[in-house]
């Protein structure tokens, strides 16, 4: 026999991640009651079942680590899917502007609260990076969640989306430079190579797209799937060899994909992108310890509300200039709330500093609150949009028609 008799410790894995499984099945279920993304229910029972929590889930680390780095390649994947070579193309072009505006407005406040802390000024960067990038992972998942895939106003998100996640192959390499104390030459080569990594990917996606769909085309599922998901993997660790998220990597060859094996590279992965993703979301908040929180919970909620505002603004000033109309603008702006794995990966980068236990905590709080702030604020985005409306005609403004300022049809435009 494969599994011999008397495993004790296999058969106590098999248990603990099938009820982890099933209870991933009961949330997601109860957010759809609900109508909401199953994302803030997700991080709640991280916390609740994770380090200090009501109850210690003692899954393997190995497992859970791997899972969940599995789980956000496989959102980006599916991310890069709904985004066509040329939108991209026009995104790097006009995400300039939105995106500088998003680092000025979200990057600041964190640099000014580290520094008013009393922080070394590199902790107080650290937290710079902390509030400025959005989590990727929560929000294309509650991009699918909420089916605004295509809505008017996803591709100014994607372009912001993109932007940062082009810019922390810039920042992460100089942050983790400075931290390590290397000397200039250093600096500056991790980061000329991350840069050309980033290019380099980015160039073959854009080129050689449709060869790659063509070599993965089979008409077998088992074979397409095996395929696509080999090849996701591959490319994200040869990013990340080079100091590259491995995010951009996975986006990259979505976007790549086209034709009939994008069509059913969609279908095939999403059972496999669900399982994994509700894994990461898990255990993005099982390491908090709850106890940690008190002491840290004013910082972060007071510059959670300033990111929530400063987002906001960035994606209605990033959403205006394609056009969008008001809720457009409205859905885009709070779609972008959420920060998530990035900031963690910068947040534990400054572990070892003098500040660096004081960074986590004050991390871990403001991520905890936007991720779970970010989903919910957004399910009602046309509701807050509506309300601004009426506050307007209150006072004896007009009110455009909700279609006025859409170039698609009334019924897909809101």
């Amino acid at each position: 026999m494969m599994f011999a008799a008397g495993s004790t410790e296999t058969a106590l894995a098999f248990v603990e991640i099938g009820a982890l499984a099933l209870g991933l099945a009961l949330l997601s279920r109860l957010a759809g009651r609900l109508g909401i993304t199953a994302v803030p229910l997700y991080l709640i029972a991280g916390l609740a079942f994770g380090e200090g929590g009501l109850a210690r889930l003692d899954v393997s680390e190995d497992f859970a680590a791997l899972a969940a780095e599995i789980g956000v390649l496989l959102l980006l994947f599916t991310l890069g899917l709904e985004y066509s070579d040329v939108e991209l193309r026009n995104g790097l072009q006009t995400g300039v502007p939105p995106g500088l505006t998003d680092m000025a407005l979200n990057a600041l406040p964190g640099v000014a609260a580290g520094l008013l802390l009393g922080w070394h000024w590199l902790a107080a960067v650290l937290l710079g990076g902390v509030t400025w990038i959005s989590s990727s992972g929560i929000i294309s998942k509650s991009l699918g969640d909420l089916s605004r895939l295509g809505n008017r106003e996803t591709p100014s998100v994607l372009n912001l989306l993109v932007f940062e996640d082009l810019a922390m192959a810039v920042y992460l390499p100089v942050v983790a430079a400075l931290i390590v104390g290397g000397t200039l030459l250093a600096t500056l080569t991790s980061v000329g190579v991350a840069l050309l990594t980033v290019t380099l990917i980015l160039l073959a996606a854009l080129r050689f797209g449709r060869r790659l769909s063509r070599l993965l085309l089979t008409d077998s599922d088992e074979a397409l799937l095996l395929g696509v998901f080999g090849v996701t993997l591959l490319v994200a660790g040869i990013a990340q060899l080079f100091d590259v998220s491995g995010a951009i990597g996975a986006f990259l060859i979505g976007l790549a994909l086209s034709g009939k094996v994008e069509k059913r590279a969609e279908q095939l992965i999403s059972p496999l992108r669900d399982l994994f993703a509700g894994t990461f979301f898990l255990f993005f908040t099982f390491n908090i310890n709850p106890a940690d929180m008190p002491p840290v919970i004013l910082p972060a909620l007071a510059l959670a509300v300033v990111g929530i505002v400063t987002k906001f603004v960035t994606g209605w000033y990033a959403a205006g200039r394609l056009g969008v109309g008001r809720k457009g603008r409205v859905r885009a702006g709070t779609m972008l709330i959420a920060r998530g794995e990035f900031s963690i990966v910068i947040a534990a980068l400054g572990a070892g500093l003098a500040d660096g236990s004081e960074l986590g905590a004050v991390a871990a709080g403001y991520v905890l609150i936007t991720a779970v702030a970010g989903p919910l604020i957004t399910k009602f985005a046309d509701n807050l949009a509506d309300i601004g409306s009426s506050r307007k005609a209150s006072v004896g403004q007009t009110v455009p028609a909700a279609g006025t300022n859409q170039r698609r049809p009334a019924a897909a435009a809101t």
